[in-house]
């Protein structure tokens, strides 16, 4: 529990430095880059720290697998970015990779690690636009390829409580399995 604790705090550590390092010239992009740098080694220090070295291997897997996808679906896809920069607009590499980690946090750890993970993820989202560096469907796409990454190739540490979120194109929820 201790370990978790700690990683904990580096997690808010690496929430709260976001702002902190971006100067006033380039702040949304710093804050932007710092976030997913800060939620990858956050993902990675809390499997670490837990010598959960399964989840370490579950982590490298799916934030391959995102990157790889993110950099197809770029290059596939031809989109301006908003300012104008390059045409690699779809999706957005930095929340892919934010959520990615985000979400591996939650799936791994549980939703009491993954909401400020996916909180932290959020803001990288929205620098980004902030920024002009995307629009905002290439962070939602950005985000639901990290997302469905980590939930498909990551598994609970403790596996005695699951939430599995759920649609049918009607509507959604999440889902609790319990195992006693």
């Amino acid at each position: 529990m201790k370990r978790l604790v700690a990683s904990v705090t580096l997690l808010a550590v690496a929430a709260t430095a976001m702002p902190a390092v971006a100067g006033p010239h380039d702040g949304w992009k710093t804050t932007a880059d710092v976030g997913r740098a800060g939620l990858v080694a956050a993902a990675l220090l809390m499997a670490a720290t837990n010598e959960d070295w399964e989840g370490v291997g579950e982590l490298a897997l799916s934030e391959g697998v995102t990157a790889g996808a993110t950099w197809g679906l770029k290059h596939a896809i031809s989109a301006e970015r908003p300012n104008g920069a390059n045409d690699e607009s779809f999706p957005s590499g930095h929340a892919s990779i934010s959520f990615s980690a985000a979400a591996f946090v939650h799936q791994r750890y549980g939703w009491q690690w993954g909401l400020p993970a996916y909180a932290v993820a959020g803001v990288v989202g929205w620098a980004r636009v902030e920024s002009k560096h995307h629009h905002w469907y290439d962070v939602a796409a950005g985000a639901a390829l990290g997302t469905a990454t980590s939930f498909l190739l990551s598994s609970r540490y403790d596996d005695q409580v699951r939430l599995f979120p759920w649609s049918d194109g009607k509507g959604g929820g999440v889902a609790m399995n319990v195992r006693f």
